[in-house]
């Protein structure tokens, strides 16, 4: 975990957001810096902290040794918050430094991000602006929140995501509009998905920017001459799965949309810097996440 950590923060202070070159404003400094604060904020997903109060009860003794200096509630959730973008783009950087960012080979997949189960809740959150009644297909279920699209490698670093109301944007538009607006590969790549996916003109725009989609055929439709390869499609569930349950994704407490997409980064930011650090030390196959909690 103390390798993990450190690796991460020099990375980070070195490549994604130096300390140096940030501007000293007026005031007190702040306790941590950009990189120390998504770095405490990794720890805390992988030691399973989802609730910001009880982190940082516990922080001064699971990595007190690390970072002798933590700031209050306050400021925490509010730098947090503030450093959402930054979080995201750090995650991202680490998905192009392993090796599999070569591979030509994406999955991709949706899955439902549910911010409240009552009426109340939808009719006084603040996150009306990316939240609202959808669709569960997997689960037969009406939900209330909103649309996280995932593109990852086959180890399950993800090189792309995006957060979409699901009154707006149906799962094919989400996933044309990410896939315009963010490098997903090195070059065109196949896409295994599944059969959410289908149609004519989502497939013809991947085309034209040099993705094939594989799918899975519908029943309308004539089997494939190659089988579909089921196994990579459970590679991108046990992904979600891992976000939701092990990193606590599903478990998000967000009120605010600035607090949402944080947290999301900050769940994804932790899985590919363990993968990423997983390849550093020479074991890539293993899973390190379930280590980090004892």
């Amino acid at each position: 975990m103390d390798a993990l950590l450190i690796a991460l923060y020099v990375y980070l202070d070195d490549h994604v957001m130096p300390s140096r070159a940030r501007p000293r404003g007026r005031g007190r400094p702040p306790v941590l810096t950009s990189a120390e604060a998504v770095v405490v904020a990794v720890a805390q997903v992988l030691l399973r902290c989802d609730q910001e109060r009880y982190w940082l009860r516990t922080a001064a003794a699971r990595i007190g040794h690390l970072f002798p200096r933590l700031p209050s509630q306050a400021v925490y959730n509010r730098q947090l918050r503030d450093l959402g973008p930054q979080m995201s783009a750090a995650a991202l950087w680490l998905a192009r430094q392993v090796p599999t960012w070569h591979e030509p080979l994406r999955l991709m997949d949706g899955t439902p991000i549910r911010c409240g189960a009552s009426r109340v809740t939808v009719n006084r959150s603040s996150l009306g602006e990316i939240a609202g009644y959808g669709m569960d297909k997997s689960h037969h279920a009406f939900y209330w929140g909103s649309k996280l699209m995932l593109i990852t490698t086959a180890d399950g670093a993800v090189t792309a995501f995006s957060l979409a109301c699901p009154k707006e944007l149906d799962e094919r538009k989400q996933a044309l509009h990410l896939l315009h607006v963010q490098q997903i590969a090195p070059g065109p790549c196949p896409i295994v998905c599944d059969k959410g996916f289908a149609g004519a003109g989502i497939e013809k725009a991947a085309a034209d920017l040099g993705h094939h989609l594989i799918r899975p055929a519908r029943e309308d439709e004539p089997a494939p001459a190659m089988p579909f390869p089921g196994w990579l499609r459970q590679r991108i569930e046990a992904i979600i799965w891992t976000l939701k349950n092990q990193l606590g994704l599903e478990r998000h407490n967000a009120r605010h949309t600035d607090g949402l997409w944080a947290r999301i980064s900050q769940r994804i930011l932790a899985l590919n810097a363990v993968i990423w650090h997983n390849w550093n030390i020479g074991a890539p196959v293993k899973r390190s996440l379930i280590a980090y909690d004892h």
